[in-house]
């Protein structure tokens, strides 16, 4: 399942009037023609290695590549893109990059119809100047087995997904949205209403294959080269470019129960929640901050989904139970599991149909303490009106902290966590001032989470984050980081744009 099967040819590159590109000339910082070459006998052009897939190094055609799904950071051009036909691809270019001082760094192309691009939102996969790698070039599902499957970076969610259904098996952790690639949302860890039960996405992953900063090729798992694997997971693509990856697989459900409970305030609404955290009596659960019928102001939902087979459906009130909800108010719905897991496919032609999609996207995500959660959200309702959000939504669910394994998907200090996720898709017509007033919110939300204990999921849109945030946010991790930095990118050609050391 390869949706980009590209041709064997060195280079698809052009410059100007259709000149093919026969390297970089380390003189004069740009690519050469043999023209070029012939007229500057003088100059240091340093060949493209030959390769399976191909390189295009005509700007003109790279307009999805300056800006990513977040739409705040712009103008982001690379100077060629790598569309990799084998591993060899991306170990020669990482190399070739490393010799002439070029950066280096995946671009998902995720999402669904022609609307593929990055999906961080702040820049974080911004190559500006450099390489950047279409992982659509590696997309392919490569093996199936009978408690596991081998994909390519660049396949989606919904890919494997599809394919795993057929077969009556699923991926034990899901992002709620599955049109991203792989190989991007394991770099930042990846969150979903599966959280509470497996931890991160990163977690449910058996082995992968890396190519890191001096371009070797390594396979590793917990247990070989594991700390290349501690810092490939949720480490922001500074350590290698993912290209390959095992994943557990689990027998799938048929159907899925959806329950919707409702709350007046945070401390009934988190106190079932952690109740059914606690006795694990659903197969996944979710939680939002939503506006009052009167939009009088927030109150809070919790989504439960019970996953069933065969006809056995779920008892209700054994699983709703000793809950202190507004019964009167709740309701349930039942859906195939694939209709679930692809719930999001309709809200997303929603925010296209209204406008909101191509808007600047400022998200904010964050890890709470248990134990400042309530005060933090509390904050929070004081701080949102419904235009804040515009046609997004704001998510929040505990999930215990010990079931995340990837170290630098650093967690807060407690037992319990609560992901805070602040989606926001703003109204169409919303000026550059409103969306940069948001984006400055997000970093007094995000001062005074730190300040409670809280830790970044490493998307979203932080502005000014310095060194010293970045060493505040990974504590005794980022040491590890810098180690691993040393050791597997020497010359700190990888993915730029997340800034973690300056």
């Amino acid at each position: 399942m390869n949706l980009h099967s590209p041709s064997r040819r060195a280079v698809l590159g052009t410059v100007g009037a259709a000149a093919t590109v026969i390297g970089w000339n380390a003189t004069t910082g740009s690519w050469a023609s043999a023209a070029d070459a012939s007229s500057r006998p003088g100059d240091r052009v340093v060949s493209v290695p030959a390769l399976d897939g191909t390189l295009t190094t005509d700007t003109s055609q790279f307009g999805s590549y300056a800006h990513d799904f977040g739409r705040l950071v712009t103008g982001t051009v690379p100077r060629a893109v790598l569309t990799p036909g084998s591993v060899q691809d991306i170990s020669k270019m990482i190399c070739y990059a490393r010799a002439n001082r070029l950066k280096i760094a995946v671009n998902g192309r995720s999402g669904t119809g022609g609307d593929l691009e990055s999906h961080s939102c702040y820049g974080q996969a911004a190559v500006t100047g450099g390489i950047a790698v279409n992982a659509r070039g590696m997309a392919r599902i490569l093996s199936t087995g009978s408690d596991s499957v081998t994909v390519e970076a660049g396949a989606t969610w919904a890919e494997i997904t599809d394919h795993l259904l057929s077969r009556g098996r699923t991926l034990p952790a899901l992002p709620d949205y599955l049109p991203l690639s792989v190989g991007g949302t394991l770099s930042v860890g990846g969150i979903g209403l599966t959280m509470g039960t497996q931890g991160l996405i990163a977690d449910t992953v058996t082995s992968m294959v890396v190519v890191t900063g001096t371009g070797e090729v390594v396979t590793t798992s917990r247990t070989r080269r594991p700390e290349l694997f501690r810092t490939a997971l949720a480490g922001g693509g500074q350590v290698g470019i993912i290209v390959r990856v095992t994943l557990r697989t689990v027998p799938a459900a048929e159907r899925a129960t959806v329950f919707s409970l409702f709350y007046a305030d945070v401390a009934s609404f988190m106190r079932d929640s952690e109740t059914l955290l606690a006795d694990r009596r659903f197969q996944m659960q979710g939680g939002e901050m939503v506006r009052r019928p009167d939009d009088s102001g927030w109150r809070y939902k919790i989504e439960a989904i019970a996953t069933y087979s065969g006809g056995r459906v779920p008892d209700h009130a054994r699983l709703l139970s000793g809950l202190n909800d507004l019964r009167a108010e709740a309701h349930t719905e039942d859906y195939t599991l694939r209709e679930y897991l692809f719930r999001l496919d309709g809200f997303e032609a929603y925010l296209k149909d209204a406008g909101h999609w191509d808007q600047p996207k400022p998200w904010l995500s964050l890890f709470l303490p248990r134990s400042s959660a309530a005060s933090f959200l509390s904050l929070v309702e004081s701080q949102l009106t419904q235009d804040s959000l515009g046609g997004g939504v704001l998510l929040s669910y505990p999930y215990l902290t010990g079931n995340v394994t990837a170290p630098m998907a650093v967690q807060p200090n407690d037992r319990v966590g609560y992901l805070f996720d602040l989606l926001r898709f703003p109204n169409p017509g919303t000026s550059n001032a409103g969306i940069d007033a948001m984006v400055q919110q997000n970093r007094w939300l995000y001062d005074r989470a730190v300040a409670m204990g809280a830790k970044r999921y490493l998307v979203g849109a932080v502005p000014n984050m310095t060194t010293a945030d970045w060493r505040r946010h990974f504590g005794t991790a980022y040491p590890v980081l810098c180690d691993a930095k040393q050791r597997f990118d020497p010359g700190n050609v990888l993915t730029p744009g997340q800034g973690f050391f300056g």
